[in-house]
């Protein structure tokens, strides 16, 4: 299956399978819809109407005018046909979703699919922006909270996929790695971190360690899915060993099909013999060699990585609304705090 959105105008928008047990299961809005059709919001509406009929019978014209501006409240917000999105923002509060698919990835990483409340919904995120997790343990006082960016399409229905990462003392991952199809997981978004339209910069570089390739991979996905978004990509991607490289498919299956406008350099700490890549750390001279220069004035450079790698590249934001002062090898060569976004 593809966690891609088939389209006819870009040869790219059906890439390579992600899983083959993972079974496509999507609607659109031109297709009946499997929760939320036209007759599901009249019937709905029959019903309202027949609560309000009841409830003048029982209570006076007050609860009958109440039910009735119900109904046109409810055939106002809703119109047929119309995408419905998971996550809203603002005042919602937690969702409660079913976790449906487990997939081993590697030696300590795993995708999760979670159910959406309505087969036919999308997730409601937008580029760039990520969901929040929520669990509480059993013998703690505070409830662990921690971002995740999902890794499916933003217009996949019924489902969103995050690609999580064990870490050693790691209560969130530790959690999500434990939990087995039919539990479910409170989550809330979209958390909005940058706002991306195509076209906005001539050329970005991306610099990510482990499972910071997921924001990256969102922001990828968004410009080569989009037949009207040229932007040039550089990613600069680095990781213990080999196996631990993730959506490296994906990535590759991109790069074959953009090489013009998509160049991938991969950087392991443990590479093997045959290794052909860079090794160690990503350094100075690597950066110096493959990002736009700094005297470009239309790119941007985006950082998401492990703290250390952080420090060393660009230096870790201070919170999640303050990006911190820019440091690190950035910084020596040149670029402002203009040009970097951390996520």
């Amino acid at each position: 299956m593809s966690l891609f959105v088939a389209s006819t105008r870009s040869a790219f928008r059906a890439v390579a399978p992600i899983k083959r047990s993972f079974q496509t299961r999507r609607s659109y809005a031109t297709e009946p819809s499997k929760g939320g059709s036209s007759s599901t919001i009249l019937l709905g509406a029959a019903a309202v109407g027949l609560a309000g009929a009841g409830a003048y019978f029982f209570s006076g014209a007050g609860a009958a005018k109440k039910a009735e501006a119900s109904v046109k409240q409810v055939t106002e917000k809703i119109t047929p046909g119309e995408i419905k999105k998971a996550f809203v923002g603002g005042d919602q509060g937690w969702l409660s979703l079913k976790l449906e698919e487990v997939e081993l990835v590697n030696h300590n990483t795993k995708r999760l699919r979670f159910r959406l409340p309505e087969d036919d919904m999308v997730s409601g995120l937008h580029v760039a922006s990520a969901v929040l997790t929520k669990f509480k343990p059993f013998d703690a006082e505070k409830a662990v909270l921690r971002p995740y960016t999902p890794i499916s399409d933003e217009s996949a229905q019924g489902y969103i996929d995050l690609l999580v990462k064990k870490y050693e003392g790691g209560p969130m991952s530790t959690y999500l790695h434990d939990m087995a199809p039919g539990q479910r997981l409170d989550i809330k978004g979209p958390l909005p971190k940058y706002p991306w339209e195509a076209n906005k910069h001539k050329h970005i570089a991306l610099v990510a360690g482990g499972t910071g390739i997921t924001p990256m991979y969102q922001l990828i996905r968004a410009i080569f899915n989009n037949p009207d978004d040229k932007t040039k990509v550089t990613l600069v991607f680095g990781n213990v060993s080999e196996e631990d490289v993730l959506l490296k498919h994906e990535l590759a299956t991109i790069e074959n099909h953009y090489p013009q406008r998509f160049r991938a350099f991969y950087v392991l700490d443990n590479p093997p013999k045959e290794w052909a890549g860079n090794k160690g750390y990503i350094n100075k001279d690597l950066l110096k060699t493959v990002l736009p220069e700094p005297k470009n004035e239309d790119i941007k450079i985006f950082v998401c990585g492990p703290p250390g790698m952080m420090n060393s590249i660009s230096g870790n934001k201070k919170s999640p609304r303050d990006q911190g002062e820019l440091t690190g090898i950035l910084k020596e060569l040149g670029y402002s705090p203009d040009q970097v976004y951390k996520f």
